[in-house]
């Protein structure tokens, strides 16, 4: 599986943006899609994830972005998507797409960079 991310940027305290993941390769073994972000010196963390239809549909987010992210997924282009709102300086971070698979191994895309600063 490869996994290509894309949509960081630069954008002000209270504004937007939206992740976009890509997944190739043997998608049929994806069971969940999922972000999560890492800063300078600390460990990756978890941000929200989405499980395929067939083993539940389920979404979960971390604490600190409930209600102001939404992850989704689009089957049919084997994407996983991330609108982020209301976004705060602390949001600043690397965000990773992770997708995991029926053997319960994880791949990681390259990271996009989400700098939130006025």
């Amino acid at each position: 599986v490869q996994l290509q991310a894309s949509g960081g940027g630069l954008v002000q305290p209270g504004g937007y943006l939206r992740l976009s993941c890509t997944a190739t390769g043997n998608i049929a073994s994806i069971v969940s899609m999922g972000w999560y972000r890492q800063t300078s010196g600390t460990q990756r963390d978890f941000v929200a994830a989405v499980v395929s239809v067939t083993a539940g549909g389920d979404i979960t987010y971390a604490d600190s972005v409930k209600g102001r992210f939404t992850i989704s997924r689009d089957s049919a282009k084997n994407a996983v998507y991330l609108q982020m709102n209301s976004l705060k300086p602390e949001d600043t971070a690397v965000y990773y797409c992770r997708a995991r698979t029926t053997t319960s191994v994880n791949y990681w895309g390259q990271g996009t960079l989400v700098t939130v600063s006025s």
